[in-house]
């Protein structure tokens, strides 16, 4: 007997359906295994008999003993994990006329069997969902954990098991389940920008944060230097904060590829925060960017639409630090492989800290830097210069007094107003912007520099004198007229004025000549 069932397999950020062909019948040579596996399984899948039979036994039926064949269609896709076990066990009780093949037609199933037959959680259940809906199925039956992340996607039953006893139950009709829904607006606003850190914590460091508004509202890319225990870390983990908040397409773009990736909590239903990921200097290149040999979204991925901090810039391995300057260009990464390639957004903030030496005191005003002559200048040759030249603001971040520290007062602004200003600059940005593919300042192109930061003739005299006593490279000019601009949006001014400009170059460190010695 001939049955089919539906799963999915999930490329990139996006499912497509897999068709679980079962045939049962005939006897199996002698000496042979009676079941067999085609269309290109991995191990995981290949192992899952070993599942799905003592599930099955354990759920009190019989798997049959004569010559089974499962094909999962289409046969020329290779298909991994253990998600599949559930629509091919539901799929071989269904030829044996256990389940009912009808109703199991109408939904796209996943999920992996435990040997008590208990269901474990699968990754990404929010594509199959979309999916599944796009293709017109009934519904889909999953792991209860992932139920209300498949619930988001409206216009489609969704229903969460925990066991194969009940997904046969509820598909004989024996057992009622009740579709779990979830409000994908209330959902959304509820949990909106619930972030556990402000800005009001941080005593000091106003210069520093000044940077970082500009940052966030100008989409800049920044790197903090500093000793040890200046408050680098303490300030990069804020700056989610002070980021506008998700607009619902840009949680549902987010929540897909940390579906895919496996990471979003249990029970969860949405991303509803901008992402903060830290990954460890020892990160490698296929980490950081995504890839491997069934590919994943790789920490820029799961970074989008968020911010990307790499404490420690110089201990990255330089060839990790170099795959990020495509993708910091064109806000996606394009992973390619024999037979399939895929495309994971990955529209992020870097920020990056780091010591200015090795012994993490050069500058400093109180402490005496030890490192030998020339070492300042090699551990920051670490870094190269394309990746600075994606770094618009260059922040100097000096120790905080004991007067500071000691004070009770709580005199700093808090998150919500420094946002409230970043959101108003976003919007006079939004609007400049409209009609073309570019959302802030940073990522204008250079044809459209000239055009939207025009300076005045004393700004021009200020920038002139600057690059020549400062000795500024020539690719800072740029960067500066950008961060200017975003500063002028920040004052709510239409043309870019000198004090914008002073302080765009004030926050260029790392461009003057002899900084490292």
């Amino acid at each position: 007997m001939l049955v089919k069932a539906f799963g999915s397999a999930v490329y990139g950020v996006s499912a497509r359906t897999i068709t679980v062909e079962v045939n049962v019948g005939g006897n199996p040579v002698v000496g042979t295994n009676y079941y067999q596996l085609v269309g290109l399984p991995d191990s995981a899948i290949r192992e899952g008999f070993q599942r799905i039979e003592s599930a099955v036994a354990a759920s009190g039926m019989k798997m049959p003993r004569a010559k089974t064949v499962v094909n999962l269609a289409p046969a020329d896709i290779r298909k991994e994990g253990a998600a599949y076990d559930l629509p091919i066990a539901l799929g071989v009780l269904a030829a044996n006329n256990l389940v009912n093949e009808e109703r199991l037609s109408q939904f796209i199933i996943m999920g992996e069997l435990a040997l008590d037959g208990q269901l474990r959680p699968i990754k990404g259940a929010l594509p199959i969902a979309i999916q599944a809906r796009k293709e017109k199925f009934r519904g889909v039956i999953l792991p209860k954990i992932n139920a209300r992340e498949a619930a988001i996607v409206n216009n489609l039953e969704v229903y969460g098991i925990e066991s194969l006893s009940e997904a046969v139950a509820f598909l004989n009709g024996q057992r009622s389940l009740e579709a779990v829904q979830v409000d994908t607006r209330d959902e959304f606003f509820d949990n909106l920008s619930n972030y556990e850190v402000d800005f009001a914590d941080v005593k000091g460091q106003q210069n520093i944060k000044r940077a970082l508004e500009i940052a966030a509202a100008g989409g800049h890319n920044v790197i903090l230097i500093g000793p040890p225990g200046a408050g680098k870390t303490m300030l990069a983990r804020r700056l989610p904060t002070i980021l506008p908040p998700l607009s619902l397409n840009e949680a549902l773009e987010t929540t897909k590829i940390h579906s895919v990736a496996g990471c979003l909590p249990h029970h969860a239903a949405l991303v509803t925060t901008r992402p903060f990921r830290s990954p460890h200097h020892t990160i490698s290149d296929v980490a950081l960017v995504g890839g491997g040999s069934h590919p994943m979204p790789g920490e820029i991925s799961l970074a989008h639409h968020g911010v990307l901090f790499l404490d420690e810039l110089p201990e990255f391995k330089r060839t990790v630090l170099e795959v990020m300057r495509q993708p910091m260009e064109e806000r996606k990464v394009t992973i390619s492989r024999a037979k399939v390639s895929v495309d994971y957004p990955a529209s992020f903030m870097l920020i990056a800290s780091m010591n200015p030496c090795p012994c993490g005191y050069y500058n400093h005003p109180d402490k005496e830097c030890v490192c030998a002559p020339g070492v300042v200048k090699r551990y920051l040759n670490k870094i190269s210069g394309p990746l600075l030249d994606r770094i618009d603001l260059h922040v100097e971040v000096t120790p905080v007094s004991y007067d500071e520290l000691a004070s009770n007062e709580r005199a700093s602004e808090n998150s919500q107003d420094i946002a409230n200003r970043v959101i108003a600059a976003r919007e006079v940005q939004t609007k400049r912007f409209e009609g073309r593919n570019i959302h802030c300042n940073a990522q204008m192109p250079g044809r459209m520099v000239q055009e939207v930061c025009q300076i005045s003739p004393a700004g021009q005299i200020l920038v002139k004198k600057a690059m020549e006593k400062l000795q500024l490279s020539a690719r800072a000019y740029d960067r500066i007229l950008k961060v200017a601009r975003t500063a002028a949006d920040l004052a709510n001014s239409e043309s870019i004025q000198v004090e914008h400009l002073a302080e765009a170059i004030h926050f260029r460190s790392l461009d003057r000549e002899g900084w490292a010695g």
